[in-house]
C-alpha cells in the first residue's frame, strides 16, 4: 500500500514543502474543537491534525486504513491520555449512528472512489448540530492543470480521483447536499481548504 510506503518519510516531506500549511490545518481544525466534544478522526495518517485536536477536546478517537501511518500517530500522541488510536475504514465506520460531536477527514475526498459514500458514514456518525470537518489540498491552478505535487504523488503511486480548487470543492460539497457553514483557505505551496459542515 502507498501510504504503507510513505508513512516514515510523509511529514518530513511535508515539512519541508509545504510547512507552513501543515501546521495550519490542525490550528485551523482545532479553532472548532471544544473540551466537551467527542472527537473522530479519519484519515489521520501520521497524527498531524491529531496532536492539535487532542490538546483540545474530551476525546478523541483517530483512524485511518495504514498500520504504518498509525504507528506515527501512537508516537506522536503518546502524551495525550485522551486519545485512542486504531484502524478503520472510512466506508465502512464500526461505530453507532450520531456518536461524535465533531468529525474530522484530512486531506483524503479528493483520494477516494466513492468520496459520497465516505461523506454520508461521517454525516451518519456525526451527532445532530455536531460538525464534519473536511480539510482538503486545492489546486492553486485555476485552468485544470495538474500541480507539481499531484504529479509527485501520482509517480509515487497515490492515486488522486479529484484535482480541486477553493471553488470547485465547495460547490462539490454543496451539490453533494452538504451546505458549507464555512470554508477557510490556508495559503502556501499547497494551498488547503477547510472546510467545515454543521450536521
Amino acid at each position: 500500500m502507498f501510504w504503507d510506503k510513505v508513512a516514515g518519510l510523509y511529514d518530513v516531506f511535508e515539512n519541508v514543502y509545504n510547512g507552513k500549511v501543515y501546521r495550519g490545518i490542525g490550528e485551523q481544525v482545532a479553532k472548532e474543537i471544544r473540551e466537551e466534544d467527542e472527537v473522530l478522526e479519519c484519515a489521520c495518517g501520521t497524527g498531524a491534525i491529531s496532536v492539535y485536536v487532542a490538546r483540545k477536546c474530551k476525546h478523541l478517537t483517530a483512524t485511518d486504513f495504514s498500520v504504518k501511518m498509525l504507528k506515527q500517530t501512537v508516537k506522536k500522541c503518546a502524551k495525550y491520555g485522551n486519545v485512542t488510536v486504531r484502524k478503520a475504514n472510512i466506508m465502512e465506520l464500526k461505530c453507532k449512528d450520531a456518536r461524535f460531536d465533531k468529525v474530522v477527514a484530512g486531506n483524503c475526498i479528493h483520494l477516494l472512489d466513492d468520496p459520497h459514500g465516505a461523506l454520508a458514514e461521517l454525516w451518519r456518525v456525526c451527532k445532530p448540530g455536531g460538525k464534519i470537518i473536511l480539510p482538503t489540498y486545492v489546486n492553486v491552478k485555476k485552468n485544470g492543470e495538474t500541480g507539481f505535487f499531484v504529479k509527485l504523488f501520482h509517480k509515487a503511486g497515490a492515486n488522486f480521483q479529484r484535482q480541486f480548487d477553493y471553488k470547485s470543492y465547495v460547490a462539490f460539497l454543496e451539490e453533494a447536499g452538504y451546505p458549507v457553514e464555512s470554508c477557510t483557505l490556508i495559503e502556501g505551496r499547497i494551498p488547503c481548504a477547510v472546510a467545515v459542515i454543521k450536521r
